[in-house]
Formats: structure tokens, C-alpha cells, sequence
């Protein structure tokens, strides 16, 4: 459940390294790039793209969500290439309980180097204190525990295993829940503030 247009105002965000932006259908050379790659699809629901054109389909999907002002991707661009290196984003969002799902994937050539770490520390400082959520969560396959430490990193915390989850390329795959609220957030950015100005 979402208010139309509740994510009309998210179209750009910015970090040391990295420019968070709406995708256009001229970033489908950068993205079908990575998307083919069968280890960068290996642990979320799409499959490794086989053609160009359907990355632009997947493109064109996402422009119609932000027309609705639904919850979509944004193209993670990495500023030193100019090159668009993953996606970011909200997947879904519950007006009544004020909490949405935050997936992502990245190049397997910029794996490990903290990128996606400081993309998503910047998607969930938006998500509290713009969009005013509660809660945000997050998810990854047991199988894939670097996404999880990601997760760590960004101060979610670990709620839980949900056993075969989902469906995911011919078999059913156990999940691992993280979760942020509004609260802890707010109180870690506290103590940042404090141990700053000791």
C-alpha cells in the first residue's frame, strides 16, 4: 500500500563517491554491462540479461513506476567513471505502518570496496528523515552473506532466518531479515554527534 506520488521527491541523492539518480533508457549500455553477468543475478530474483533490449525493457518498467510515483530503483553512478555501476532502491512501501524494503545490486567489478555500503547508508538517511519512516528492512539469500555484512555495516540489525522464502532460480532459498527503525537510527546519529564533539 503507497500514496501516489510518495516517492515522487526521491530523484537524487549524493555520497563522496557516487551519484544515486532516476535511470534513463541511455544507461542501458552500462546496465545490460553488469546484468549479464551470471554471478551479479546469481542470488536475486532476475535472471541474467541475454540482450540489450531487455535491460531497456527493465529500464522502461522503472520510468513507468516513477510516472505513478511508485517505489522504484535509482541508478547508482559511479562519479569518477561517469559510469552507472548498479541499482538502489525502495521495493515496496506500507503507508500504514510507515515501512518499506530497501534491495540493491552492484557490478561484480566493484564489489568490496565499500560502494554499495555507502549507497545504501545513503538510501535509508533519506528514507528517515524525508520520507519519515519507521522502519526500513532489507533481505538476502542465506547463500549470499556479503550483502548481509552490508547490511551490518549500515547499523540494520539481524531479525531472523525465514526459511525457504522464496523461489529463486530452481529451488527454494532461505532468507535472512535485517531491519532499521526510526528510533535506532536517530539514537546512533546521536552518539555520532557526541563522540564528535568530545
Amino acid at each position: 500500500m503507497y500514496s501516489e506520488q510518495f516517492f515522487d521527491s526521491l530523484r537524487y541523492l549524493e555520497t563522496r563517491r557516487l551519484i544515486l539518480r532516476r535511470m534513463t533508457l541511455r544507461d542501458a549500455p552500462d546496465m545490460f554491462e553488469y546484468s549479464r553477468d551470471p554471478l551479479v543475478a546469481r542470488h536475486v530474483l532476475w535472471d541474467a540479461h541475454r540482450s540489450i533490449g531487455q535491460t531497456r525493457s527493465y529500464i522502461r518498467s522503472v520510468l513507468h513506476n516513477y510516472r505513478a510515483g511508485k517505489p522504484a530503483s535509482l541508478a547508482i553512478e559511479y562519479k569518477s567513471e561517469g559510469k552507472v555501476i548498479g541499482t538502489i532502491g525502495f521495493m515496496w512501501y506500507d503507508e500504514d505502518s510507515r515501512s518499506s524494503e530497501v534491495g540493491y545490486s552492484l557490478s561484480r567489478q566493484y564489489w568490496n570496496q565499500g560502494l554499495m555500503t555507502e549507497a545504501l547508508a545513503k538510501l535509508i538517511e533519506y528514507g528517515f528523515t524525508q520520507l519519515r519512516l519507521n522502519r526500513i528492512e532489507a533481505q538476502h539469500e542465506t547463500g549470499n552473506p556479503s550483502s548481509g555484512r552490508v547490511m551490518r555495516k549500515v547499523g540494520m540489525l539481524h531479525e531472523g532466518t525465514l526459511r525457504q522464502r522464496l523461489y529463486n532460480k530452481g529451488r527454494f532459498v532461505d532468507m535472512e531479515l535485517y531491519a532499521l527503525l526510526r528510533q535506532d537510527y536517530s539514537q546512533a546519529r546521536r552518539t555520532e554527534t557526541e563522540a564528535t564533539q568530545c
